[in-house]
């Protein structure tokens, strides 16, 4: 499409000489600011991929994908209970429902924790200790005190939670629940102290500074929840598409029960999400039309300062088409190689970044980053082919188009006009 000639002018014009610095100054510019922008634009992609993923995954790594629970019933004093006592076989069946790895009885519920001088309310699940171990988050944390192995003696925790409570492994925590044991008084409230045999870091804050896990056998004593279930939670192979498998499951769970889904609970922040992407590729979408139009400007003082020379070329029998495409190149040159130097500074960035956000944060003095406002406890990057790819698409694009008026007005010149005062 472009012969050797064409490329040839094309390098000589984009190297402009010392007496024609402007142009050469406009021509750096140029690259520059598409650099940056595409830069910009991958590092935020990158950013807002990477935070979506570690949202997602400790949600489907320390949550259920799918609860499974019952309507409940009406007991003879008039109080509703919820709880499942045939929580074994609606376990079994869902767990042979295709594209279920495990399905898994717990107890839950909300107390008082109480340490050394210090209370917090937690929430405590009551598992086995083999599903416990199954659970990817817990099984393999961020960080770690402790042993698993040992979860039948004693209790685990989050790791805000031991902060809070100023405990560590071998220390007591004492739960306190309202909901005791009842007397002819009324109800007194039920207080016992745990050995902490497991202390987590998950990487989500309102996971760690909240949650508590106890053997499901203790739990049913401790939270009067002897021979039933509060709900059965399931662990599927695709989290993306668990809608896809609510017939199955609600079929296989029985009746008089429903499913809870990872997405119903945490909806609102993956609609938060999705809206933030979609504005922040808007906003550097601009970004980087505007650093293409500086590919504009730069053309179109190019194309006034060889006015002589599009004359002397159309002169020699060059076509409107071949000057067109000498201009087209110098655009499009300006906005390849901007395009590549910012596709390769994203991709730096994202893949050591965090280093680089451990320089800015010991540079800032530190508190950059606030887990409990972001949930999640380090600045993620998940550098995503697609991404990288809108990205390249969207620059060239742009520096493409932004190109075609300035060579077309070179195009157009009248080569008489061009050479009357020369």
């Amino acid at each position: 499409m472009f012969r050797r000639f064409e490329w040839m002018i094309a390098w000589r014009y984009l190297r402009a000489r010392r007496s024609e610095g402007g142009i050469s100054v406009m021509t750096w510019i140029s690259l520059a600011g598409i650099a940056l922008a595409v830069f910009a634009l991958i590092a935020t992609l990158a950013v807002r991929s990477g935070f979506r993923y570690e949202f997602v995954d400790t949600i489907i790594g320390s949550n259920p994908h799918v609860s499974v629970l019952a309507y409940g019933e009406v007991l003879p004093n008039g109080a509703l209970t919820r709880t499942m006592a045939n929580y074994d076989e609606v376990a079994v069946a869902v767990a042979q429902v295709p594209g279920v790895i495990r399905a898994v009885p717990v107890v839950a519920g909300q107390v008082m924790a109480a340490g050394p001088g210090r209370n917090t309310g937690v929430q405590v699940i009551g598992m086995r200790g083999t599903d416990l171990a199954q659970v990817p988050r817990i099984a393999a944390p961020e960080e770690a005190q402790g042993s698993l192995a040992d979860f039948d003696t004693g209790i685990a925790i989050g790791s805000g939670v031991a902060r809070t409570l100023g405990v560590t492994v071998g220390d007591r925590v004492r739960l306190i629940s309202p909901d005791g044991i009842k007397t002819a008084f009324g109800t007194s409230p039920r207080i016992k102290a745990y050995p902490v045999v497991f202390i987590f870091q998950v990487g989500r804050y309102d996971i760690d500074s909240t949650r508590v896990y106890m053997p499901f056998a203790e739990a049913q004593e401790y939270f009067n929840r002897t021979g039933v279930a509060d709900e059965v939670q399931v662990a599927t192979i695709d989290p993306e598409t668990v809608e896809m498998l609510g017939p199955a499951l609600t079929q296989a769970a029985g009746e008089g029960t429903y499913l809870w889904t990872w997405k119903d609970s945490s909806g609102a922040f993956l609609r938060a999400l999705q809206m933030e992407d979609n504005i922040m590729f808007v906003i550097l979408s601009i970004l980087v039309l505007i650093a293409t139009l500086n590919i504009t400007s730069g053309l179109v003082m190019l194309v006034k300062n060889k006015g002589r020379d599009i004359g002397i070329l159309r002169t020699m029998g060059l076509s409107q088409g071949t000057i067109l495409r000498v201009f087209f190149l110098c655009g499009a040159s300006i906005g390849v190689i901007g395009t590549a130097i910012g596709v390769v500074l994203g991709c730096l960035f994202a893949i050591y970044i965090d280093p680089i956000f451990t320089a800015v944060n010991t540079l800032a003095g530190g508190g950059v980053w606030d887990p409990s406002v972001r949930y999640i406890s380090a600045l993620p990057a998940r550098l995503e082919a697609g991404d990288v790819l809108s990205a390249v698409v969207l620059s060239l694009g742009l520096s493409f188009v932004v190109t075609i008026f300035p060579a077309r007005r070179a195009a157009a010149m009248n080569p008489v006009e061009a050479l009357r005062y020369e």
